[in-house]
């Protein structure tokens, strides 16, 4: 049986990996945003092996990577990839980015990673959130 935790979540469903992108030129979430994670090969982050893709929902959250297999989440290093080109396409909105890359590393797998990605036509910022 899944372990329980504080407000009335299971493990399986807090630990892991998820992230959240905001539009702060809109002061919206960024919903429909396809976003790719991969994994690095080597040390020196030159080679990926892609682990999951998923689109953002309506409050522009994903966090499916590994709900079929927490396992699967190691440490290593690890890239989120957002294809913010299109979002903005689709409102008809110029963007500097056809895509952002957030390089990142997990040390302690047991522990949750939030990657959130703040974004505006013209410049992006990342935080490791809760």
């Amino acid at each position: 049986m899944p372990n329980k935790l504080s407000g009335g979540f299971f493990k399986s469903q807090v630990m892991g990996l998820s992230t959240h992108i905001l539009d702060t030129s809109r002061g919206r979430p960024a919903a429909n945003v396809a976003v790719t994670l991969f994994r690095g090969t080597s040390t020196a982050g030159d080679a990926w092996e892609k682990e999951g893709q998923g689109v953002t929902d309506g409050d522009g959250r994903y966090k499916g990577f590994y709900g079929d297999n927490p396992a699967g989440f190691t440490s290593g290093i690890y890239k989120l990839r957002f294809e913010v080109g299109q979002y903005y396409e689709g409102l008809q909105i110029e963007t500097l980015y056809p895509f952002v890359e957030i390089v990142f590393n997990i040390k302690d797998a047991s522990q949750h990673y939030h990657i959130p990605l703040l974004l505006n036509p013209f410049g992006y910022s990342t935080y490791r959130g809760s």
